[in-house]
């Protein structure tokens, strides 16, 4: 046992010295590209390289050097096709600047967002791109302004004194998705959504309102939420609906502020019999493949995933090239794609009479 624990052993460069016959030292140099080196003790050096497989270590020798080439990135979830392309361009962006990305979920865990951050900043990171689990002003935030950390923060934020930040235009969005909804005359509207103390709810919420009731003062919003999971959305969703249904108020259309919320709003339809659009029209904020191929095709806003990915990475490194200067607050626009799940009112007011 003792034995295979000795071969399973990351080679080190110590290991490589002691069967080249030569100090680290040496063994630093000549894998540093140091010319200097007698060509007797470099090719001892090589051969014992490649007969023990040594790798040189990218973090222990960036901390020797004080080159750290390691990016931090932190986002709520990765099952999300906007998180998920959202690290994805990171890591692109990173490597083509020489550096590896490390990425990790919070699991929309405040607790566990401030606990990676801590490790990544025990790792000497050069920097992190941090999609917080609320707002600017949550525990992690804290924790890098406390530490002196260079970072960027991303989606649910709206601006902070000390970090640059790049967010989705969600006010505007959900404002040009009030216009659109109430200029079809839907003036009983549902929103959807998930954590009002997220900083991007409250700019969808906000934005939302204040354009619909600008257009339809007398306008009908109603507003159902549940903290962190879509189960309590869904079971809200369910006894909202069905109270809805006994005082003949069904809503005309239904607004989710996130991408699992219109799914569930959607399955609450088809469970219940309702069609898009001629029961009740749906639009989601993000879109998805499924949103484009199901019949009918479900509206929905699309975020400048790449955009925020490349100005939040922008950002960052001319911080860690030593860039000053206030910290900047980017707005991204967004596209609202009307698709087929939009429509007049006129089918709702049919369900009322009782062919729903």
């Amino acid at each position: 046992m003792a034995h295979r624990q000795a071969q399973q052993r990351r080679p080190s460069i110590h290991d490589v010295a002691e069967r080249a016959g030569v100090s680290a030292a040496t063994v630093s140099k000549v894998l540093s590209g140091v010319v200097t080196v007698k060509q007797e003790n470099a090719r001892r050096v090589l051969d014992a390289v490649e007969h023990l497989g040594y790798r040189v270590d990218p973090l222990a020798s960036d901390m020797r050097r004080a080159r750290r080439r390691i990016i931090g990135a932190i986002v709520p979830e990765f099952e999300s096709e906007f998180f998920g392309q959202m690290v994805t361009r990171l890591e692109s962006l990173a490597e083509e600047h020489g550096y590896t990305l490390v990425a990790a979920s919070s699991r929309e865990s405040e607790a566990r967002e401030k606990e990676i951050l801590a490790r990544m900043h025990d790792w000497r990171v050069a920097g992190v791109v941090l999609a917080p689990v609320r707002n600017e002003h949550g525990p992690a935030a804290g924790f890098m302004k406390a530490n002196g950390m260079t970072g960027v923060l991303i989606d649910r934020v709206l601006s902070d004194a000390v970090f640059d930040t790049v967010s989705a235009d969600s006010a505007a969005a959900s404002a040009q998705v009030a216009r659109e909804l109430a200029g079809r005359g839907h003036r009983h509207i549902l929103i959807v959504g998930l954590g009002e103390q997220a900083a991007t709810v409250r700019a969808r919420l906000d934005g939302f309102r204040a354009a619909a009731l600008a257009l339809a003062p007398d306008a009908r919003i109603d507003v159902v939420l549940a903290e962190s999971d879509v189960e309590p959305l869904r079971a809200r969703l369910r006894d909202y609906f069905g109270g809805c249904e006994e005082k003949g108020e069904r809503p005309t259309a239904v607004y989710s502020l996130f991408l699992r919320g219109t799914l569930v709003a959607l399955s609450e339809f088809r469970r219940r019999g309702w069609r898009c659009p001629d029961d009740i029209s749906l639009v989601g904020f993000d879109d998805a493949e499924w949103m484009q191929v199901t019949w009918p095709a479900i509206a929905a806003v699309v975020q400048p995933v790449g955009r925020i990915a490349e100005h939040a990475m922008a950002a960052l490194f001319a911080r860690i090239e030593g860039g000053e200067g206030p910290p900047a607050a980017r707005l991204e626009p967004c596209r609202l794609l009307m698709r087929d799940s939009v429509g007049p009112p006129a089918g709702n007011a049919a369900a009322r009479e009782g062919r729903g």
